[in-house]
């Protein structure tokens, strides 16, 4: 290393060609722009306290362009505000954008009280700022002139990503708080992520097993000192975070095992991805390509108190093994077989590292292109359009094989089961349908029917008579291990639909009132919406006549103070379960406001259900 060996707050050292290092309440790096004429200019990983900006002359260069922060820790970018003032746009990584442009919504809806979530979100910025990006992870992007390639490396924190450097003929890395010295970290505290359990250390040796297989040169950490031997020192620390997670344990877990050889042979062209959350299915073709079914979580090592972005890490930990073992050339499509979060979330990082395309069923395509619409819970945080839409029950094709998506309501009513034959066997895939229960080698599945998800009380006596309909050899589930068909199965999920129907009518006043499983009889869409102050704001209210005879329905707007009723749903009739849609229309306040509550009072000839649903608007 050439360059001071000081260690002084505040001292610069050049710890490679043209990249310097600044001691600050964390390590800030400054990477120099090459081949400029005239002012140089540099970029930064992390920022500290800010003081970069006072030792920039030291380095020869005149600006920063851009501060590339590895996680959301205070003592990485307490300073961010004096890049915001210097013009330097804030690149963050994508699982902690909101800890960053948002994180005033962490410090005000944050748990506080009985709180059980040992994350270190506290530990972030206390006021936001402005994010020109997110670095994109698997990719090379060149920042103010300097290529860089970001890499997702959880384990410090959920959403910690390193930053990559080819200069002069060797390879650096800017890791982060993942590592401090050769085995040793900065924090094990900030490594656990919920009450007990080990999910973080976990993650740590995942990550640093797939570093060792980046074969870098040196890793600069943001403390300590640069570690000139990077193999020695990932090897160490997955190690020693290996005994750390076994020592919490009843028996061993090989996470290098796991993070080796994930992929489970059902049948010589069709695999199961057993390290994610939940199962992924990969079809293989002789093309060398692959297709997944279901792609949420991969490579998880259990799931983190939270349910915010921050706590979520979509990644491609298992990709390497699946080419490198099984020949895949890319993932060529993604078919999701509903709308949950465990299913797709990691499909929009498939296709912008693969080029996979996304084909949707068209009774979930609507969820995911716009996910404020409906009021379902497990729903991905931003829309994720679909490159395809598929009608439900029309066979396509896909390289030699030919899938059939059918509708299949239960788990939630926007879901289907894929139909397809590979080796032989007729396979179905049944997503989150049945969820298996019960002690080794003895399969005992529940119906997993969730409220929320639209559930309707019929749904699993559907289901069942379209398994008895194609009868397939092997049904593949989320969350259970895929399951070759035995006489009678179909039979027991068949008995198993009408129970549920039998129990449900027992416990429910239907002979009375046909509230469905919900109880739900009117909604108003989209359920959480954003308008510009003093905007018009269009709605529609859905409502149901549940009795058994017509009714008429009445429907009262209930605003806050300041909005306008521009044009209120007239009274109705209805048949006997009729339902229909009835616009309102308002003009929203000359104020700003976050989740303005709009509802409706309604009213079906004789029952009176009160402000019985709600919409949540955003002011602008």
């Amino acid at each position: 290393m050439s360059g001071s060996s000081s260690t002084a707050s505040g001292s610069v050292e050049e710890v490679a060609r043209g990249v310097y290092l600044v001691r600050d309440t964390c390590n800030v790096y400054v990477i120099a722009a090459e081949g400029e004429f005239g002012e140089r200019t540099g970029i930064a990983i992390d920022f500290g306290s800010g003081l970069v900006l006072d030792r920039l002359a030291e380095m020869g260069i005149s600006a920063l362009t851009h501060v590339l922060m590895t996680h959301h820790h205070r003592d990485q970018g307490q300073g961010l505000p004096l890049a915001v003032e210097a013009g330097i746009d804030i690149i963050v990584p994508p699982v902690e954008i909101d800890l960053f442009r948002s994180v005033d919504e962490m410090w005000r809806t944050r748990q506080l009280d009985n709180d059980y979530n040992l994350r270190q979100d506290r530990f972030s910025l206390l006021d936001p700022v402005p994010v020109a990006g997110t670095a994109a992870e698997y990719r090379t992007v060149e920042y103010g002139g300097v290529p860089i390639r970001a890499l997702p490396t959880p384990g410090h924190t959920i959403g910690s990503v390193s930053y990559v450097l080819e200069r002069g003929g060797r390879s650096l890395a800017f890791t982060g708080d993942l590592i401090y010295a050769p085995g040793k970290v900065w924090s094990l505290a900030a490594s656990q992520w919920s009450y007990s359990h080990h999910e973080g250390p976990a993650m740590v040796v995942i990550t640093c097993l797939l570093l060792l297989d980046e074969d870098f040169d040196v890793l600069l950490p943001s403390h300590g000192r640069p570690l000139d031997d990077p193999r020695a020192a990932l090897r160490l620390l997955a190690d020693r975070m290996q005994y750390l997670v076994d020592s919490r344990r009843w028996h061993r877990w090989d996470l290098e095992q796991r993070l080796r050889d994930p992929f489970i042979p059902i049948t010589p062209h069709l695999l199961f991805n057993n390290s994610a959350m939940s199962y992924s299915y990969v079809l293989l073709s002789k093309t060398g390509e692959a297709l997944v079914i279901d792609y949420g979580y991969d490579m998880t090592t259990g799931m983190p108190t939270g349910t915010e972005r921050a706590a979520r890490r979509p990644w491609l930990a298992s990709l390497p093994a699946l080419k490198a073992q099984y020949g895949v050339s890319r993932i060529g499509v993604a078919l999701p077989t509903h709308y949950h979060d465990d299913h797709i979330a990691g499909m929009p990082l498939l296709r912008d590292v693969e080029g996979t395309e996304i084909w949707t069923p068209e009774n979930v395509a609507p969820i995911l292109d716009d996910p404020w619409k409906y009021d379902l819970p497990c729903q991905w945080f931003e829309p994720i359009a679909s490159d395809r839409v598929l009608p439900l029950g029309v066979p396509f094709s896909w390289n030699e094989y030919t899938i059939t998506p059918h509708e299949q309501p239960g788990h939630t009513l926007f879901a289907v089961a894929y139909e397809l034959e590979v080796d032989g066997v007729r396979v179905l895939f049944t997503g989150d349908q049945q969820e298996g229960l019960g002690v080794p080698d003895e399969r005992n599945e529940i119906l997993n029917y969730q409220y929320r998800n639209r559930f309707r009380i019929h749904d699993y006596e559907k289901s069942a008579a379209l398994y008895k309909r194609i009868a397939p050899g092997l049904l593949a589930g989320g969350h259970w291990e895929p399951r070759f068909v035995e006489d009678g199965y179909l039979e027991y999920l068949g008995y198993a639909g009408t129970d549920l129907v039998e129990i449900h009518e027992a416990l429910l006043p239907l002979d009375e009132l046909d509230l469905g499983a919900d109880g739900v009889l009117a909604r108003i869409v989209p359920y959480r919406s954003a308008a510009a102050v003093g905007a018009q704001v269009d709605l529609v209210v859905t409502v149901r006549n549940p009795h058994a005879e017509p009714a008429d329905a009445v429907l009262l707007p209930v605003v806050p103070d300041g909005w306008e009723i521009v044009a209120a749903p007239e009274p109705v009739p209805l048949a006997p379960g009729e339902e229909r849609e009835l616009p309102l229309v308002l003009i929203a306040p000359d104020r700003a406001a976050k989740r303005a509550r709009v509802a409706v009072d309604v009213t079906i000839g004789s029952l009176s259900l009160g402000q019985h649903t709600e919409a949540l608007i955003d002011i602008e």
